[in-house]
C-alpha cells in the first residue's frame, strides 16, 4: 500500500513537472516569437515582414552552426586529449627509487621542526645476543656432518638413506 502511495505521488508530482515546463515553454516563446499579424497587410508590407523573418532565421542559423562547430571541435579535443592520455599511462617507465639512509633524528626533525630535542636510540630497546652459545653450537654440528658424509658415501650409504626414508613412512 505505501508503495503505491509513493507511486500515485511520484505521478502527481511528473505531471506538475509537465506543466510547469510546458508554461515556461509558452511564456519563452511569448517573449521572444510574438505572434504576427498579418491582417489588413498589404503585399509589400508582407514580403518586407518575411524578409525579415528569413534575416532572423539566417541569424539563428549561423549562431546554431558556430555552437554545433565549437562542440565538434571541443568533443574532437577531448578525445585528442584521452589518447594522449592513455598513451602516457601505457609508456610511463617508473624511475629507480634509490635508498637514503636517514637517521631516526633526521626523520624526526624534518617532520617536527626546531621542537624536536629529544634523540631516540632503537638500538638500546633491542635484544642483546650471547655470541658464546652460537660458537659452542657450531663445532658440534660440524663434526657431526662430517661423519654423516663419510658414514653415508658410497652404495652401502645410499641403501642406509633409502631404508631410513622408508621406515618412517610405514
Amino acid at each position: 500500500m505505501l508503495k503505491s502511495l509513493m507511486v500515485a505521488k511520484a505521478k502527481e508530482e511528473l505531471e506538475q513537472e509537465i506543466l510547469v515546463k510546458e508554461g515556461e515553454k509558452q511564456k519563452y516563446l511569448a517573449e521572444k516569437a510574438p505572434p504576427l499579424n498579418t491582417s489588413g497587410l498589404s503585399l509589400t508590407q508582407l514580403q518586407d515582414l518575411c524578409r525579415e523573418l528569413h534575416s532572423k532565421i539566417d541569424v539563428v542559423d549561423e549562431e546554431r552552426y558556430d555552437i554545433e562547430a565549437k562542440v565538434m571541435l571541443n568533443t574532437r579535443e577531448i578525445k585528442d586529449l584521452n589518447i594522449k592520455v592513455l598513451d602516457l599511462r601505457g609508456k610511463f617507465k617508473r624511475p629507480n627509487l634509490r635508498r637514503v639512509r636517514v637517521s631516526a633524528d633526521a626523520i624526526l626533525r624534518s617532520l617536527l621542526g626546531s621542537k624536536h630535542k629529544v634523540s631516540m636510540d632503537l638500538r638500546a630497546n633491542l635484544k642483546s645476543v650471547k655470541k658464546e652459545d652460537t660458537e659452542k653450537k657450531r663445532p658440534v654440528e660440524d663434526s657431526d656432518w662430517r661423519k654423516n658424509v663419510e658414514a653415508m658415501s658410497g652404495m652401502e650409504g645410499r641403501k642406509k638413506m633409502f631404508d631410513a626414508a622408508k621406515g618412517p613412512a610405514q
